[in-house]
């Protein structure tokens, strides 16, 4: 993903979990709007890409691990 030459952050050294979150989110967006990134114009474009990819994530996708939820359907049961 070079697009708009974005450098992703790297672990440092000893310190396996740094970023466990974020490489866990990104290893799921890229091959959701991979073909959508493709045709981005602008910085504007690729934040409402990923602002609607997360809100998707959150609000319309059922979990399995969650109890065949959204995770805000599961949040709110908690």
């Amino acid at each position: 993903m070079d697009i708009f030459s974005i450098t992703p952050s790297m672990l440092r050294k000893a310190n396996a979990l740094d970023n466990a979150c974020m490489e866990s989110f990104f290893s799921y967006l890229k091959p959701e709007i991979q073909k959508e990134l493709q045709t981005v114009q602008s910085i504007e474009d690729t934040k409402q890409l990923i602002h609607d990819y997360i809100r998707y994530d959150n609000h319309r996708r059922i979990q399995g691990v969650l109890d065949y939820q959204t995770p805000v359907q599961y949040a709110k049961a908690g």
